[in-house]
């Protein structure tokens, strides 16, 4: 697993930044070019780095898409006395579980465009009020920052993406 993971890491670095949107906009899709069709891509996997702010699709070992994302705090573990994400790490797999809004009342925050991977835990949507209207401070942070309570945020369209198409079944693995 370490040598697959290593492998894509040192790829990810440079192999998309010519077709990465900049600045960010949590508005537009991460990249400037067409979605690939996740419906014909062989091999598809996604790796999600907590560290580095980035959720890659890939087919096989080939880089195919980069997406800008936030996923959870870092925070001090009081077992292990280390510091890691709120979001779990491993290997995991796209649930069937999607919709066009969610919304938490403990935590008074939702999201449009959700697709889950681990129970509760969701890719969707820059983060919303009860009203439905995006938190642009909370938005301003994808791709740059951890900002949620644990799921992973994508930029409005890159979320309704993989909600409209990222097969059911589909291999997750979230590093740090």
């Amino acid at each position: 697993m370490f040598g697959i993971l290593g492998c894509c890491s040192l790829f990810t670095a440079s192999a998309n930044a010519s077709r990465m949107r900049t600045p960010i906009d949590w508005q537009k899709s991460s990249e400037t070019g067409a979605y690939p069709d996740l419906a014909k891509t062989p091999d598809l996997w996604l790796k999600v780095s907590l560290k580095h702010n980035r959720t890659y699709v890939y087919s096989g070992h080939k880089l195919i898409y980069t997406m800008y994302s936030t996923a959870g705090k870092f925070q001090k573990d009081p077992a292990s006395g280390k510091v890691k994400s709120v979001t779990p790490t491993g290997t995991f797999q796209v649930q069937p579980t999607r919709g066009d809004w969610v919304y938490n009342p403990n935590l008074k925050l939702g999201a449009n465009y959700y697709v889950s991977w681990n129970g509760d835990y969701l890719f969707h949507t820059v983060v919303t009020g009860p009203d439905h209207r995006y938190i642009k401070s909370e938005a301003a942070k994808l791709g740059k920052e951890p900002s949620s309570p644990g799921c992973v945020c994508l930029s409005v369209p890159d979320a309704k993406w993989l909600k409209d198409s990222l097969p059911t079944g589909t291999k997750i693995v979230i590093d740090n």
